[in-house]
């Protein structure tokens, strides 16, 4: 799972081919540690159908504020270019595939 810069959203989630989870976090957050096993597990799986990359939202406070980000985890998945779905908080990996496949 790449991590992402406000420089790099553009190309790595924007333009990308391929749909892109955004994981929203911060280093303190217990959840969002919580989250990342789960979200490397899910990223094997899903190699070359779905890409997942993770933006530290306070160092990238710009990006956070752009979404609306004021609470952590918070995973937006995009396709094309544009946001089709949001979700807030940890969840499970069942739930997490069920999202991204609904979405």
């Amino acid at each position: 799972m790449k991590q992402i810069t406000s420089a790099e959203f553009e190309s790595e989630v924007l333009a990308a081919p391929l749909p892109v989870l955004v994981d929203f976090y911060t280093e303190k957050c217990g959840p969002c540690r919580s989250l990342q096993p789960l979200l490397m597990e899910i990223e094997g799986e899903q190699t070359g159908k779905l890409k997942i990359v993770k933006v530290d939202a306070e160092k990238e406070g710009d990006l956070a504020v752009r979404f609306g980000v004021s609470n952590v985890p918070n995973l937006f998945l995009f396709r094309n270019g544009q946001c089709v779905a949001q979700r807030l908080g940890a969840r499970s990996k069942k739930d997490l595939l069920a999202w991204i496949a609904q979405a």
